[in-house]
């Protein structure tokens, strides 16, 4: 087992030791409490590869239900709390129950843990919903389980290891990033791009789906005939914080435009970074595919100064309204996102098919049944939708399902990246993550 697996093995097993009752090692079959290394690698992620699924019962007619949604705040994550606001007005605040988690998630997470549980004290909880799943997400959704066993845990997008993720959620829904990897990059061939512009930093690429990504995308540069450019810069959760981090993005980006030229797409896996690259890339006449978390207000409209507040929830209003300020910025047809929020709409729609499995009207892991959820909410938007395949055994997943949609270019329109076939080497790339993660601890050494 890769040493980051067992690594955060250990992480969840002192988050157990540092929080009152919470063990994330308890579960039917319960580890020897020695708290040897062996002992605690050889069953951690076995414990939680084999936790119970929710034994959840449909609900019966009339009877009162909650559904919690624990998303960022609006500074971290605006399209995910908005959603939860959105869900709110739809379903009523007596049926949906929002908090958020705190932005320094990683110094506050004893916090973080006891938001998620504390969701599992209301006797009425039928499901909690996460999202983004920061780390946590996995020691606070066992807790749940050992005392819960009727709530529906429901994991969106997920920022810890898959196997942990998967065997403490019900439902795992995550942004397609293994096919995302290979069409970004060929849609940013296909933006005019010769150069492919990868800005992360350490923690991130400690993330074994974002480190599978920036894998797939050097992997695609070759293949494609695109240079690939590994970059770093600050985390935002660190004592930088969000302001230090934009800041350091707004100083260079010009000056990696000018090094490596505008015919460069550039690439954060932060949300907060977006902005001022945005800002940027403009300016200085390069290449911005999507978003990390695609969204048309994923950093655009600060960028740009578009005010939405007049068209909120409008979501076809919101896209041509920021389409129009990318095009009078000199943005048009190098600058894109996706036509409709994936925070924003993956929280929605885990809410409406929570609440139709509750009803008995869908199944929780059906795919079909998930996609209808996501379209509800995104009228002519076109969705992929697969499930996850385990890279040691080649398998579906079944209760983790991928999501993707189609790259809309601002002055351009879709670009028709739902037709555009993967080719099966990426589907099950060989992939050093501990080469990465040390690669991206090198270049963040020679940023400071």
């Amino acid at each position: 087992m890769r040493k980051k697996i067992v690594r955060l093995i250990t992480y969840f097993l002192l988050i157990g030791l540092a929080l009152t009752g919470i063990a994330c090692s308890k579960v039917e079959n319960e580890a020897p409490a020695n708290g040897s290394e062996t002992t605690a690698e050889g069953n951690a992620a076995t414990e939680v590869k084999d936790l119970p699924k929710a034994q959840f019962e449909t609900l019966k007619e009339g009877e009162e239900y909650h559904i919690g949604v624990v998303t960022g705040t609006v500074s971290q994550s605006e399209d995910e709390f908005r959603a939860a606001e959105a869900a709110i007005e739809e379903f009523g605040s007596d049926v949906v129950k929002n908090d958020t988690y705190p932005d320094r998630f990683e110094a506050e997470i004893e916090t973080t843990i006891q938001k998620i549980t504390a969701m599992a004290d209301d006797p009425l909880m039928k499901a909690v919903i996460m999202n983004q799943s920061v780390p946590g997400t996995s020691a606070a959704f066992q807790k749940i389980r050992e005392q819960r066993p009727d709530i529906i845990l429901v994991n969106l997008t997920p920022q810890e290891d898959v196997i942990m993720v998967e065997g403490a959620s019900d439902l795992v829904i995550d942004v397609d990033n293994v096919s995302r990897g290979y069409r970004v990059v060929k849609a940013a061939k296909d933006m005019g791009a010769t150069k492919f512009a990868h800005i992360t930093f350490p923690r991130h690429m400690s993330i074994e789906m974002l480190a599978l990504r920036r894998a797939i995308f050097e992997e695609a540069c070759k293949d494609l005939g695109l240079e690939f450019i590994s970059l770093n810069a600050p985390d935002p959760t660190t004592d930088i914080g969000i302001p230090g981090a934009q800041q350091y993005i707004a100083e260079n980006i010009q000056s990696w435009i000018d090094k490596y030229g505008k015919d460069t797409a550039f690439f954060c896996t932060n949300d907060a970074h977006t902005e001022p690259l945005l800002r940027g890339v403009a300016q200085g006449g390069a290449i911005f595919v999507e978003p990390d978390l695609p969204s048309p207000i994923m950093g655009y409209p600060n960028a740009f100064s578009v005010d939405l507040k007049d068209i909120a929830g409008d979501w076809k209003a919101i896209n041509q309204r920021v389409n129009d300020a990318v095009v009078a910025a000199g943005g048009g047809g190098r600058m894109g996102s996706w036509a409709y929020s994936l925070g924003y709409t993956e929280t929605r729609a885990a809410v409406d098919h929570v609440i139709k499995v509750l009803h008995g009207e869908h199944e929780l892991t059906n795919i079909n049944d998930i996609t209808e959820s996501l379209n509800k909410y995104t009228e002519g938007a076109s969705w992929m939708s697969s499930n996850f395949i385990d890279r040691q055994n080649g398998n579906a997943v079944d209760n983790h399902v991928l999501i993707a949609q189609d790259t809309y270019v601002y002055g351009k329109g879709f670009l028709g990246m739902d037709k555009v076939e993967v080719p099966e080497k990426y589907l099950n790339l060989n992939v050093d993550f501990e080469a990465i993660e040390k690669s991206q601890e090198e270049a963040e050494g020679q940023a400071e």
